[in-house]
Parts: structure tokens; C-alpha cells; sequence
């Protein structure tokens, strides 16, 4: 009696097994890079483990939690065959988050969902993860790769990721601490981070239809270069701040623009006011406006326009802040400061023209 059969199986059906295990041999040595002493057990368990006890020198320690994504900005990576950067960018959008309440990074989650395992591009994702959790001072503990055939194409991919930190309760930062007559500080962003790419790949490809791998001379590198440029990793300079001088409060500057997520930490009866002639924004931020004829505050409302971070601390902290930040070899400034909120209705606001 002949032993084939003509029965569905999961390779069948597209689920590469073989295919997901190799994928995981080869991102053991890159996760093994992020291991921090709290962490236990190695890549391979059902669940990572962290050392809780870690956290008992804390008087009343508070966990802080995000969980983000890229966006569409994994279509540039898909589209060029550059796997090792979108990781970067997935740090920093769910650690900064966490730093803003003054918390430390303390370990990071990851979810690969693929159309088809090939174990290196898999790997080369959590390489850049990897690096990233690096940056943030953060573990890689754990993390799943999901392959969905039939509902995505053999090449498409995405990721997410959950983190978690910790801050001493008496030292959470935040609104309660802002006073009037503090100091807004911008951090530079490294380009557009991770946020606008349905806009940027709206105007850029689909309409203008600029090849990525064409040379910009006002970029001064090809136009995939530059789009997919890593999202700049905050969380190890804020900590730096908040142990060298007093800060009252960060805004991770994302989806929404600087204005928005500023004003999301402003509290009632105050006003932040920044200055646009403090700084001028990167040319990859015109070539979107000059492109797509978007008009400025469409265009603030969507990019960072260039500051990534916000520090928001007294008067008497901005010597040591912009010290601190450019020993760190950050771009960093005074861009603005905190008023009484009088007839303004929202938290924050831009006035004046870029340089």
C-alpha cells in the first residue's frame, strides 16, 4: 500500500515551519546582545522572564507600558530589501513613549507578522531590534513570528512591539510638575522618524513617482536613504537629563506633530509656546511641502518637522540640560517656554517662521 497521500498539510497551506525555526537560530546571537542581569532563561521559552526582585531598592516602584508599531514606513524597507533598520525604528517608538513619564526601559517585546518566513530578512528585522534595545538600555525577551499566508504577500511584513519600564513613584514626571516660566527644549529628530508616511509615500512615489533609489542633491543621498533613516532613540538622554539636572516633563514628538503631543502634557491654566525660528528643519521636511504643495500646518500637524523630543524644566536647569545633551552629541535648544494659558484654548501652540 503506497504511504502518499494527497492530504492538506500546513506546508500546504503556506506555513513554513523549517523555515521559522531556522529564522530563530539566527537571531539568538543578536537578542543575546540586549541581555541585561535581570533577565532569565534564554530565546526559545514560551514566556521571558525578568527578574522582579531587581526593583526592590524602589520604594514604590510604578511599571510603565507601551505598544506600537512602525506604520507605513515598512513599505520603503519592503520596497528597497532593507530589513535591519525598521527595528530601530520600532524601539524607539514604544521605549520613548515609556521614558516620558521618567521611567527606565526595561525590557521589550517584539511581533514579526510575515506573508512567507525567509529566515535571514526575519533575522536582519531582529538584528535592528535588537540594536535598538541596545540604544534604549533595554532587554529583548521575547517576542513572535507569524506567518500569514493568503492574507499577505510573500515579501509584505509588518511589526509591533510592547515594552515595559520602571520610575520611582515620588519621581514621575509629568504635567503636576510644570510650572510657569519653564523652559521648552528641543531635541533634533535624525530625519522623519516614523510617523507622516502615508503622506510622505502619498506625495513622494504615488504622485511625484520619485524613485527610491534616485541621488537628491538637496538630500545629499538617494531618496530611500533618507526615508528610511532610523528613528532617533531618546530614552538614554532623557535618563541623562533627569539624573544631571531637574526636569518637570518630556513629549515624545509622533503622530500628530510637535504641537499636539506637546500640548498633551500642559496642564490646565498653562500654554507652551515655541518658537519656529529657533531652528530650521531638514530638507527631507520642504521637499515633502514643495512637493505635494502641502501647506504648513497640514505638514506640522503630520511630521516632527525636525524635533523629535521635548524636556520641558526650570529656567535654572537649561545650562546643565543643553550641556548634558550635547556632550551626548545631541542637537538640543531652547525653543520655547510655558505661559498662562489666558485666551489660548489649547495646551500648546508654533508661532513665528522657521530660520
Amino acid at each position: 500500500m503506497s504511504s502518499e497521500t494527497n492530504g492538506a498539510s500546513y506546508a500546504s497551506a503556506g506555513v513554513d515551519i523549517e523555515a521559522g525555526d531556522r529564522a530563530v537560530e539566527l537571531m539568538k546571537e543578536w537578542v543575546k546582545k540586549t541581555r541585561r542581569p535581570e533577565v532569565l532563561g534564554g530565546l526559545g521559552g514560551f514566556a521571558g522572564l525578568f527578574d522582579a526582585s531587581a526593583l526592590k531598592h524602589y520604594e514604590r516602584p510604578l511599571l510603565a507600558s507601551a505598544t506600537d508599531g512602525v506604520g507605513t514606513k515598512v513599505d520603503i524597507a519592503r520596497r528597497l530589501g532593507v530589513y535591519d533598520t525598521i527595528g530601530h525604528d520600532l524601539v524607539a517608538m514604544v521605549m520613548d513613549d515609556i521614558v516620558v513619564c521618567g521611567a527606565e526601559p526595561l525590557f521589550m517585546t517584539d511581533y514579526i507578522c510575515v506573508g512567507k518566513v525567509h529566515p535571514e530578512r526575519v533575522a536582519a528585522i531582529v538584528k535592528g531590534i535588537a540594536e535598538g534595545c541596545v540604544l534604549a538600555g533595554c532587554a529583548l525577551i521575547g517576542g513572535e513570528t507569524a506567518e500569514h499566508p493568503g492574507l499577505l504577500g510573500e515579501d509584505d511584513f509588518d511589526v509591533a512591539g510592547a515594552g515595559t519600564g520602571v520610575v520611582e513613584a515620588d519621581r514621575l514626571l509629568g504635567p503636576d510638575r510644570i510650572r510657569k516660566g519653564d523652559a521648552v527644549i528641543a531635541m533634533a529628530s535624525s530625519g522623519l522618524h516614523s510617523n507622516g508616511y502615508s503622506l510622505v509615500r502619498h506625495v513622494l512615489l504615488d504622485r511625484a513617482g520619485l524613485p527610491l533609489e534616485a541621488h537628491v542633491e538637496d538630500l545629499g543621498r538617494t531618496l530611500g536613504e533618507e526615508l528610511l533613516e532610523p528613528t532617533r532613540i531618546y530614552s538614554l538622554d532623557c535618563l541623562a537629563l533627569i539624573r544631571t539636572t531637574e526636569v518637570h516633563a518630556f513629549s515624545h514628538v509622533t503622530g500628530g506633530g510637535l504641537a499636539a503631543n506637546l500640548a498633551r502634557v500642559i496642564p490646565d491654566g498653562l500654554h507652551a509656546v515655541v518658537d519656529r525660528a529657533t531652528w530650521t528643519p531638514a530638507p527631507v521636511f520642504d521637499l515633502v511641502a514643495r512637493t505635494g504643495d502641502v501647506e504648513r500646518l497640514e505638514l506640522e500637524k503630520t511630521l516632527n518637522m525636525g524635533v523629535g523630543m521635548i524636556a520641558i524644566v526650570p529656567e535654572e536647569s537649561v545650562d546643565v540640560a543643553l550641556a548634558t545633551l550635547a556632550d551626548r552629541g545631541l542637537d538640543a535648544w531652547v525653543a520655547g517656554e510655558i505661559t498662562d494659558r489666558g485666551a489660548h484654548t489649547t495646551g500648546a501652540a508654533l508661532v513665528g517662521d522657521h530660520e
